[in-house]
């Protein structure tokens, strides 16, 4: 992975200090929102608890950077390894990751206390980096895998709040975006080619992003812009959850045994939904969000069309500048069409896209040495590929190459779609 590690040689200390200071303060910013009662929650298996992702952001540069990398430190507290290891099977065993709530202890203000030993321990090692390539990989790394869990940290706590019969707002004051009416849907045809899809490593990346390869694609279209709440509802009332040959039959039997009928947060009349700020008015003309890839692809065929291929999606969004997204501006709340025009809109920062293909490794994909090879590499089977990010995605994330990935039946992520279609005569 030497292409990806050499993101890290022109970092001066002074930069990576900065950013490292940026970052793990924002992790206690939105966690300072809510109280230590709500930060020990665990609502299903799938959420993990604020002070857990508090605390394992911080024993990763723990483990991975300060115990191998900074002479005389020492650790912080032995018995936590096993509390805050999340799925490093190679470094040890683990707490069970549908247990974490019931991790009364440690307090969320020793954990705060760990976050405070390790930032300075950290700022002892950062000078090193300048000189030391790998180093410097290895923090970015942290620091971006801490962003992620920054986005884990929003979309846990919307359940968390959610699932308590007062729901309870995250933040009262968040305003709502800004909403236009949506254009028209329409379908944006693209010429059979090849098309270079991942990165070579210029600037950071994760390495389920490499390395960069050449795709043949047949001539197609994909939707201008994603799917909206006002045509998710009229998907429920034409009976979508009720015929079982929009389904796939997997997701058939989801839909029989949960009991769903809508979207994730919706309300049972479909004109509610919940949010960070609260339960709010449904906008017809926000992207529908929180809804799983069964329900995805059963509207993609009711509407005679299909979710995109991930390189569709990659090759068109490569020619489309990366606007910010409203995770650093307050609305945490995806966004009614912002920038239509010739190229898809809403590419990047309002859901992720459900895509129509399997989280692969790309030809030649080799995962990180060590350790760290669990990162991304052993998550390739049984999920599929979203793509572009949310409305709580850190901008720093947002790029063509970036992949996620999840699980079919998964809702509770800020999940959306858009359709695409293959072109006759193709």
């Amino acid at each position: 992975m030497a292409s990806v590690r050499q993101a890290a040689t022109s970092i001066s200390t002074d930069s990576l200090l900065s950013d490292y200071q940026r970052v793990r303060a924002r992790s206690e910013q939105l966690a300072a929102k809510l109280t230590p009662e709500d930060q020990v929650v665990q609502t299903m298996p799938d959420v993990s608890p604020t002070k857990w992702h508090l605390a394992h952001v911080t024993w990763f540069f723990e483990h991975f950077l300060l115990q191998p990398h900074l002479p005389g430190y020492r650790i912080f507290d032995e018995a936590w390894h096993y509390l805050f290891n999340s799925y490093y099977y190679t470094v040890g065993q683990m707490h069970a990751r549908p247990e974490r709530g019931l991790l009364s202890r440690p307090t969320v203000a020793e954990i705060l206390s760990f976050r405070a030993y390790v930032d300075k321990a950290m700022e002892r090692l950062l000078p090193q980096a300048e000189g030391d390539p790998q180093l410097g990989f290895l923090i970015t790394l942290g620091l971006n895998h801490e962003q992620q869990h920054q986005e884990l940290v929003l979309t846990d706590i919307k359940h968390v709040l959610w699932t308590n019969p007062l729901g309870p707002a995250y933040d009262e004051a968040l305003p709502l975006p800004p909403v236009a009416p949506a254009p028209p849907l329409e379908f944006l045809e693209r010429d059979a080619g090849e098309w270079p899809i991942g990165t070579d490593g210029n600037g950071f990346c994760f390495d389920n992003e490499t390395p960069r390869h050449s795709v043949r694609l047949p001539a197609h279209a994909l939707a201008n812009r994603l799917v909206m709440n006002e045509e998710f509802q009229a998907f429920i009332a034409d009976g979508g959850y009720r015929d079982p040959a929009l389904w796939l039959a997997d997701g058939w039997a989801q839909v029989q045994t949960e009991g769903w009928d809508r979207p994730l947060y919706w309300s049972g009349d479909a004109m509610r939904e919940f949010t960070l700020g609260g339960w709010r008015a449904l906008q017809p003309d926000a992207p529908v969000c929180h809804v799983s890839f069964y329900e995805a692809d059963a509207f993609a065929r009711w509407a005679g069309a299909r979710l995109p291929q991930e390189a569709e999606w990659e090759a068109a969004a490569q020619a489309v500048p990366v606007a910010g997204n409203l995770f650093e501006s307050g609305w945490l709340h995806p966004a009614a069409v912002r920038d239509p025009g010739p190229s898809p809109a809403q590419l990047f920062g309002d859901v992720w896209e459900w895509t129509g293909s399997p989280y692969a490794p790309y030809p030649g994909f080799r995962p990180l040495a060590g350790s760290l090879g669990e990162y991304n590499g052993k998550f390739m089977c049984n999920q599929f590929s979203v793509r572009g990010g949310s409305c709580l995605t850190s901008t720093d994330h947002l790029r063509a190459s970036y992949r996620s990935f999840f699980y079919p039946q998964q809702r509770w992520q800020m999940l959306g779609f858009r359709l695409a279609r293959d072109v006759q005569g193709s």
